[in-house]
């Protein structure tokens, strides 16, 4: 894993960071699926992490302002597992495109380190190809193009096209997935392995099913068949192989 720390960060409502050579954590929600109530009690809990006093223990701002964006997270987490009114992919159509999607740039653009297709959102992890995403960047910056990293470039393409054939597997145009994505990058191998197994059992933390390597639209499916380690990347496969 490459150890450079170049971080790019982006503010909207959702803080963004990019850390070149890290793994990227990606959770991107269907549009509505956290009720009002849900929204009232997400922004409530934000404020009240804000208003917590940093503890006097050594942790660093930054850690700090991780654990609270961990806490925050658990929280939407929980609501899009069972509190979710929009729950498009579980049709199995839908969540097909989107498992393969995941799929189609692996070992070209990113390392494809796990992922899962819940019925109201969707968990990936990936470690983009550093040599991609230099030329990708340097490409957009030639053509006049908003200046955009390589999580972004990734996650845009993944979402839009995915947004455009779920729309058109359920005869839709609307708005299919929430503007902005939660993400987080992986401070080491440690953390990508721990969040790789986070992904890979939450169907079971939803009550999906009651084996990780049970459900279809999950890298634990095909994981297990294969007999790879958390530790191992899950290979570009054919259709008929997912």
């Amino acid at each position: 894993m490459i150890e450079s720390e170049e971080i790019f960060f982006r503010r909207r409502r959702l803080p963004h960071q990019d850390v070149s050579g890290h793994p990227i954590f990606i959770t991107a929600c269907l549009h509505g699926s956290i009720p009002a109530a849900g929204l009232r009690e997400i922004n409530q809990y934000r404020q009240k992490l804000e208003e917590l006093a940093k503890p006097d223990d050594g942790i660093s701002d930054r850690n700090w302002e991780l654990n609270k964006h961990k806490k925050l997270f658990a929280l939407v987490d929980r609501l899009l597992d069972h509190k979710s009114p929009v729950n498009h992919l579980s049709d199995s159509a839908q969540a097909k495109i989107v498992r393969d999607a995941f799929y189609h740039f692996a070992e070209e653009r990113y390392k494809l380190l796990a992922f899962v297709v819940m019925p109201s959102h969707h968990h990936w992890l990936f470690l983009p190809d550093e040599s991609w995403a230099i030329r990708a960047m340097s490409e957009n910056r030639a053509a006049g193009k908003k200046l955009q990293t390589a999580r972004e470039i990734i996650s845009h393409s993944v979402q839009s096209y995915t947004a455009t054939m779920c729309n058109r597997v359920r005869s839709d145009s609307g708005q299919y997935w929430q503007h902005e994505t939660f993400d987080h990058w992986a401070r080491d191998a440690e953390e990508a392995i721990r969040i790789a197994y986070y992904i890979e059992q939450n169907p079971v933390k939803a009550g999906l099913v009651g084996a990780a390597e049970d459900y279809v639209f999950s890298s634990a499916y095909v994981r297990q068949r294969l007999g790879l380690s958390l530790e191992d990347a899950i290979p570009k496969l054919p259709e008929e192989e997912r």
